[in-house]
């Protein structure tokens, strides 16, 4: 199909309706925060794991019916051109929001597991290129991670945060970023993970203990992605949905975040071993662990029992805690790592980075930022407003992409240790 591009494209203007409508259909289906468990679920637990007779949590879900929205993200399905850029984008975001709204109304439900693996993937598929599994690659990083000793970490890196200092250095990183406070850092004691992001607000838990490395990754991870993305979002007046986070981009939103973490040399081994456990951890509620059982596995990993009753919770948000099934969104990191890593080489390869600055102008998937190309270069769609210091640095960029495909090339089976 040919495509004329222009703002006064009728197609353009019907599909920007269209995503209008999707965004109001929308507000109620807030995936994360409904399926998450209350922090009050936390203290009962853990006493009674300090008892020496743990006991499953009890968690009293909503009752939820999204009829009105889904009969609307329906009708705009059925109106997408999905021959046109716009249209397929809508369509496919519509159908990830129907899918959505189908395990929120199905919560505390072992159905919950299957519309999960639809919409994030499961720990047996297989990496990008028709590699290793993800849950055999989150075993050769804990399998890394075993091997190397905390002795080598340096003497600073060993210290840790309080949130309250953390709160103060990282809001001034934001501050020195956005020349101004467009992202407030907040201490919440409610909060069961250790922070949160939204588009305006990263949130702390009051007591917990942080790293240097935990300044770096919520600095880069997500406060310069996750947010960053929905404010450029928000500057988007004909794909106004390109600020939510639709649970089909996640792959590539957690991708490119943790990718951040990684061109910034944020990351350390020890949140390879977080992602990893997490990963391995959905495989095994998935097979039939309770979570006690995980919970178990996390202490054991050296977790406190504070941070494996967060991580464990993230395994069974939305499911019955008995085992049997899981919430598999942590399987999406490792995988959309690899993905996004190759995509960046990819562009580089074909001489088409600039194309890697459109995932940052709002919430998309690799394929969107391709497909909606001619869209951006037309300027009907707004490039991003902020950019990452690292992906500004296009030489930079280029340069550590460019090392990695080479360094590819070199068989480490066939390098002698003489």
């Amino acid at each position: 199909m040919s495509i004329t591009i222009g703002n006064q494209d009728p197609a353009i203007a019907h599909h920007a309706a269209l995503d209008a409508r999707m965004v109001d259909a929308v507000r109620g289906i807030r995936l994360l925060s409904l399926t998450s468990w209350p922090a009050s679920t936390q203290a009962p637990f853990l006493q009674s794991v300090a008892r020496g007779k743990p006991e499953l949590p009890q968690v009293v879900y909503p009752k939820l019916d999204f009829t009105e929205s889904r009969r609307e993200l329906a009708a705009i399905m059925a109106a997408a051109d999905t021959s046109h850029p716009l249209g397929s984008y809508v369509h496919d975001s519509a159908r990830s929001w129907d899918l959505a709204a189908g395990l929120l109304e199905v919560l505390g439900t072992r159905a919950v597991d299957h519309f999960s693996a639809y919409l994030f993937g499961l720990p047996e598929q297989a990496m990008p290129g028709n590699g290793p599994t993800t849950r055999e690659a989150a075993q050769h990083f804990l399998q890394i991670a075993q091997e190397l000793d905390h002795e080598m970490l340096a003497p600073e890196e060993q210290v840790p945060l309080s949130a309250i200092a953390l709160k103060l250095q990282l809001q001034g990183d934001l501050d020195d970023f956005f020349h101004g406070r467009v992202i407030e850092v907040e201490l919440d004691p409610e909060l069961i993970a250790k922070a949160a992001a939204g588009p305006t607000r990263i949130r702390l838990r009051t007591h917990a203990s942080f790293s240097v490395y935990d300044r770096a990754q919520l600095f880069h991870h997500e406060a310069l992605v996750h947010s960053l993305t929905a404010l450029n979002g928000r500057e988007q007046t004909v794909l106004p949905s390109l600020a939510l986070s639709s649970p089909r981009v996640t792959g590539a939103q957690e991708g490119l975040a943790t990718f951040a973490e990684q061109i910034t040399g944020s990351i350390d081994i020890e949140r390879l071993k977080r992602i990893s456990l997490r990963i391995e951890a959905v495989a095994m509620a998935r097979e039939g662990a309770d979570f006690i059982q995980v919970f178990t596995y996390f202490r054991e990993a050296g977790q406190t029992p504070e941070e494996s009753f967060s991580s464990a919770q993230r395994v069974f948000r939305g499911v019955p805690p008995s085992g049997g099934a899981a919430f598999t969104k942590d399987t999406v990191y490792l995988r959309g790592l690899v993905s996004v890593h190759t995509f960046f080489r990819h562009m580089l390869r074909e001489e088409r980075l600039q194309t890697c600055r459109w995932l940052f102008a709002g919430k998309m998937t690799l394929g969107d930022a391709q497909a909606l190309t001619p869209l951006f270069e037309a300027g009907v769609l707004a490039p991003p407003r902020w950019l990452p210091t690292w992906v500004q640095r296009a030489n930079g960029l280029a340069g550590a992409l460019a090392f990695s495909l080479f360094a590819n090339r070199i068989r480490m089976d066939q390098i002698s240790e003489g």
